[in-house]
């Protein structure tokens, strides 16, 4: 397994980075109060220490009351939670690591298992987070622009801080993918419709805002998802045709990458070839893409919570793929998550070093 492609340099706008690897996303709601910790600092750090080529946080949340339905999940806004922010790019850079933030609504959502809810109820397009179960308010359009307005303002603050780019959470079913997908969005007015191109007016709006708060050279990402957790099998584009006059008008307001997240990157997205979630973005706008989706593992990240174990499975088929240019960056969550040096381990060919997944890792904030 010759994994060097793996490791040239990628550069694009704000992003310099040593290798195309990317540390996804994962929620690890160890930030009380929204304030990250110094632990959540070293953290980051050790990843970084690990080779990691570009570090994308756990969600962050923007400055809007009910964005999240977790009272440890960090904020991205207000003094104390900036600050720690602050320590977080710190540390990561120290390490000579990259690093950016991702900004999320979480929109309407189930109550917390843990009992706490936000001050003020769930706020999304329609009041639902999945057809049939309402759990929160429609947004009135003065919602929606301040909340427009807060992704902008996070997007400047993540610039301000010395990130290398940012990364709107747009997928697996929280606020802006809750406009897209026509089970949610219900709305008649002029952010909703019968298209997704038409349900797409409220992440356009984002992209601009954050665009015109952090200028044209600073890197911005989205995450998509075509899966919602509580339908696996749905495809917001049903075919290559709806798939580019979906992402096209979200490059044109100012996407430079696009994350396109499915649970098993191996998985052709449409019929008649095998190309992949991000194979076909790349394919339809021209932009660079993230492939993720149990790379590395046997499982994939949902069966996770479910208290599911994975073992080490090959890269071969993902070096397949990126080798004739199917994506320009992959993404990979458990297995960095659960070990900091997976990304090194890789790049010397110390495989049986390489650790399977288990749950307990998600408990932890894993240091070694």
């Amino acid at each position: 397994m010759n994994t060097e492609s793996l490791f040239s340099p990628f550069r694009l706008k704000s992003l310099n980075i040593k290798n195309r690897i990317v540390m996804a996303p994962m929620t690890r709601s160890f930030s009380p109060s929204g304030v990250p910790t110094n632990d959540v600092a070293a953290y980051y750090r050790k990843r970084a220490e690990g080779e990691v080529g570009l570090i994308l946080s756990e969600g962050t949340v923007i400055n809007r009351i009910s964005s999240s339905n977790d009272a440890n999940v960090p904020h991205f806004y207000g003094a104390e939670a900036l600050a720690g922010w602050q320590n977080v790019i710190n540390n990561v850079h120290k390490a000579g690591g990259a690093m950016g933030p991702q900004i999320w609504h979480m929109g309407i959502m189930d109550n917390h298992a843990s009992g706490w809810v936000p001050a003020q109820p769930f706020e999304g397009p329609s009041g639902v987070n999945r057809p049939g179960f309402n759990n929160g308010n429609t947004m009135t359009e003065r919602d929606i622009a301040d909340t427009i307005a807060a992704f902008g303002q996070a997007a400047a603050d993540a610039k301000a801080l010395g990130f290398d780019c940012v990364e709107i959470h747009g997928a697996h079913g929280y606020l802006i993918d809750q406009f897209f997908w026509e089970g949610t969005n219900l709305r008649t007015d002029g952010y909703g419709g019968q298209t997704l191109p038409q349900r797409s007016r409220f992440a356009i709006e984002v992209i601009k805002e954050v665009r015109r708060r952090v200028g044209d050279d600073f890197a911005v990402i989205i995450r998509l998802s075509q899966f919602k957790p509580s339908a696996y099998t749905n495809k917001l584009a049903a075919n290559p045709q709806e798939l580019e006059a979906w992402l096209n008008p979200l490059a044109d307001a100012g996407v430079d990458i696009f994350h396109c997240s499915q649970r098993r990157f191996w998985e052709a997205e449409f019929e008649g070839s095998d190309l992949n979630f991000a194979g076909w973005a790349k394919k339809v706008t021209g932009k660079a893409t993230i492939t993720v989706g149990s790379v590395g593992l046997s499982g994939d990240f949902f069966g996770s919570f479910a208290g599911e174990s994975s073992e080490v499975s090959s890269l071969d088929e993902l070096l397949r793929r990126f080798d004739r240019g199917d994506f320009d960056l992959v993404g990979v969550g458990r297995p960095i998550l659960a070990d900091p040096n997976w990304v090194k381990k890789i790049h010397e060919g110390r495989n049986a070093d390489l650790r399977n997944f288990t749950p307990e890792a998600l408990r932890e904030l894993v240091m070694d």
